[in-house]
């Protein structure tokens, strides 16, 4: 078998990058067909229900449910707010300083009140969500009540890895080359509000370092993975990374360790220099694969080649074709296909799998199971 089609991350100097925007739920959409948007412009917003928070008031009040009825100042339904006084009776024998009152403890309204247990239920104010454009582009469809479809023409990175939200700033390469770590040195005073580009690692206290001189973002070939627990200040589960309370967003481009950043990575990078970039550190391996990402709009440049934002992930794989392991033993190594045998080979879980033969950075050879790889595209 001469080639077959495997998961790959995306480098392109231009494309087209297509990508949809859409609330979590139903609301407000701003933006119309052939609007030229500015990547902070606004593009839909809604409103999430408040939190909800239970109020045992037949506890408080010292009475039965039954009883609850008479002593009620609000209903369900009525805005309230905090401070206010939700529930009251008469006093102990009519006694007005022995009143038993129930006051709000949150601005919001009665979500419901049960005549069974005597809970009542409040909920906070609505709590506003708004979504941008992510970065400069065109509306090329609108997604009634939901969102929008925005494309542009520019350069487009996918990483392997990455932690922190969508964020933007200007690229600024702070290496001499792809082999050179980023330390804690190297990052100051003019590295902030920026996306800053590395070669092959980055320790935790340049980590550290960029959080105090404000980075918007990290762009490097590897990291130290127990680094993250430092980082988040806990372990990282196997969900959707990308929500992570953490001021800038870290992008892997290799894998774990001290990995060199891919020569063609590192001078699209450079030669997109000082331009406005938007990253992304959002990452999921397992159903639904999201990648981190670098998008950087370019309007100066002629497209060759048009490519859909929904093809970043297949390619040809083929003898030749530059890999990355992302299973053990080889995790994160990178090399080049020598040959796809055809036939099935059992492996150590005593599966039979179809594998390709690869030779990895450094000389090293080895067979892997082709689903433990992803193609490296150019």
């Amino acid at each position: 078998m001469g080639q077959a089609y495997t998961p790959g991350l995306k480098v392109s100097e231009l494309m087209v990058v297509r990508k949809e925007r859409r609330l979590p739920l139903k609301g407000d959409v701003q933006v119309k067909v052939g609007d030229v948007l500015k990547a902070e412009d606004i593009i839909a917003r809604t409103y999430l229900p408040g939190k909800i928070s239970p109020l045992n008031l037949v506890h408080k009040m010292g009475c039965q449910p039954s009883e609850l009825g008479e002593y009620l100042k609000v209903k369900e339904g009525d805005a309230i707010k905090k401070g206010q006084v939700l529930a009251e009776n008469n006093g102990f024998l009519g006694i007005k300083f022995l009143k038993t009152s129930v006051k709000s403890p949150i601005e919001g309204h009665i979500e419901a009140i049960s005549q069974v247990t005597g809970q009542m239920m409040l909920r906070g104010p609505d709590i506003p969500v708004q979504v941008d454009a992510y970065f400069d582009s065109k509306v090329t469809d609108v997604i009634e009540d939901e969102g929008c479809m925005v494309e542009a023409t520019g350069s487009f990175i996918q990483g392997i890895f990455g932690i922190g939200g969508e964020r933007r700033g200007e690229i600024k390469i702070v290496t001499e080359d792809t082999y050179s770590e980023l330390t804690s040195e190297l990052i100051t005073e003019d590295c902030k509000g920026k996306i800053i580009v590395g070669g092959s690692y980055v320790s935790y206290d340049a980590l550290k370092k960029a959080e105090e001189f404000g980075v918007k973002g990290i762009v490097i070939g590897g990291f130290d993975d127990s680094d993250l627990k430092r980082i988040l200040g806990e372990d990282l589960g196997v969900a959707i990374t990308g929500h992570e309370d953490i001021p800038f967003s870290l992008i892997i481009t290799e894998g774990y360790g001290r990995i060199k950043m891919a020569e063609h990575t590192f001078e699209l990078l450079k030669k997109r220099e000082g331009m406005e970039a938007s990253i992304s550190g959002a990452t999921q391996i397992r159903a639904g694969v999201m990648r981190p990402e670098i998008i950087i709009p370019v309007k100066d440049e002629k497209l060759k080649e048009v490519s859909d934002d929904s093809q970043h992930g297949e390619g040809v794989l083929a003898p030749g074709s530059l890999i990355r392991a992302i299973r053990e033993p080889y995790f994160g190594k990178i090399g080049k296909v020598v040959n796809l045998p055809p036939e099935l080979t059992q492996v150590d879980s005593e599966t039979w799998v179809r594998v390709l033969q690869a030779e990895f950075q450094g000389g090293t050879k080895g067979t892997i199971p082709r689903a433990n790889v992803e193609l490296i595209a150019r």
